[in-house]
């Protein structure tokens, strides 16, 4: 039986979406196999985890060989434990005998430089690094309104809006679901908030685009793209989250809600929405191929579309490991599809020879 491991970075990390799979995975001839990348002996090259039973539904705890198939859902932040894994990972990711579903995105500012260089160009808002705040004044003395992201962020985590008004200068975030607004009265007292934040972490700077809608509330389109069992490219669903009113993210885990997409596209205009669909199939259609020629190859991407007020469309984000909630609420239809396709890709990689295998990630490569 084909062991499908599972690698995240703690044993509670999508524990209902993760459970989904392995219930399924007896069906595909396979076993998962969850595992720790920090368990592993680099002696023996034995892993401690758990393998999901599927006559008993549950965990037993177990010891193997590392698994050859891998399935990462590693979300790094900025703890210790996270530091220690990422090298292992990449460890991991460089042995001929292991092979990954998907081998990742690098952060956001190297995947805008990569797209940058191609047809989606105009879809790119302007993206750059904040190494002082000069920048940051600089931008919004021309700009009025900008924002800060994490280069290497998911989850709306430290997102904030900044705009200078005549004399003041107003920032909002959101945390635990609520809104956070502040007003600086100067830019001396702005600069006392804003040094030690960009000492914290990595920041890019973007224009604030109005992607509200009439409610002011902020929205997006999430799109859910992935491999078939052959390792064809396919849109498996999307779907449009939408913020708090006032709100600067339409992220699920900052409280926002989801609606179906053809609902929403139903009430636009004909023209508009056939003009929205058209450059979404274009958009959609070309990006994975374009990442995959620069980076290394992919099982799935998330990309967040957003739709200006004056009916630009903004490639927002591009997600190497994408949720499914949006999916899943909009879409309970697809709920064993969903869950099925990594494991039917990973029992295709399976049943190639490794070298085939290597011999064809190289070719997706352009370096």
């Amino acid at each position: 039986m084909i062991t499908f491991g599972i690698m995240t970075l703690t044993m509670e990390s999508e524990n209902s979406y993760i459970k989904e799979i392995a219930s399924l995975a007896e069906s595909c001839e396979m076993e998962v196999f969850r595992f720790l990348p920090s368990d592993i002996n680099p002696h023996t090259l034995q892993v401690k985890g758990k393998r999901f039973d599927s006559k008993a539904q549950c965990w037993l705890e177990s010891e193997r060989p590392i698994p050859s198939i891998i399935y990462d859902r590693c979300f790094y932040g900025e703890d210790e434990h996270s530091k220690q894994c990422l090298p292992i990972v990449s460890w991991l990711k460089s042995r001929n005998d292991i092979t990954f579903l998907g081998y990742g995105l690098p952060n956001k500012l190297e995947i805008y430089k990569t797209l940058r260089n191609t047809g989606l160009v105009s879809y790119l808002p302007d993206t750059q690094s904040v190494s002082d705040t000069g920048i940051i004044l600089k931008e919004l003395a021309t700009k009025k309104k900008i924002i800060l992201k994490p280069i290497n962020g998911s989850g709306g985590y430290s997102i904030y809006y900044l705009k200078k008004n005549d004399k003041t200068f107003h920032v909002k975030t959101e945390k635990h679901k609520k809104i956070i607004s502040r007003i600086f009265p100067n830019e001396a007292k702005l600069l006392q908030w804003l040094k030690p934040l960009i000492n914290q972490r990595d920041f890019l700077l973007q224009p604030y685009l109005e992607l509200s809608n009439n409610e002011l509330q902020p929205f997006d389109i999430r799109v859910l793209l992935q491999k078939s069992v052959r390792g064809v490219w396919g849109e498996l669903g999307r779907g449009i989250r939408i913020g708090s009113t006032g709100g600067i993210l339409s992220n699920l885990s900052a409280g926002g809600a989801v609606i179906a997409f053809t609902d929403w596209l139903s009430s636009l205009p004909p023209a508009k929405g056939e003009y929205i669909r058209q450059e979404l199939d274009y958009i959609l259609t070309n990006l994975p191929a374009l990442l995959e020629k620069e980076f290394m190859p992919l099982f799935e991407i998330g990309v967040d579309i957003g739709i200006a007020k004056n009916g630009s469309i903004w490639i927002l984000d591009v997600n190497s490991k994408p949720g499914r909630k949006v999916l899943l609420q909009t879409r309970p239809d697809l709920k064993e599809i969903i869950h099925m396709k990594p494991l039917l890709y990973g029992k295709y990689l399976s049943g190639t020879d490794p070298q085939e295998r290597k011999n064809y990630y190289e070719k997706t490569l352009s370096h």
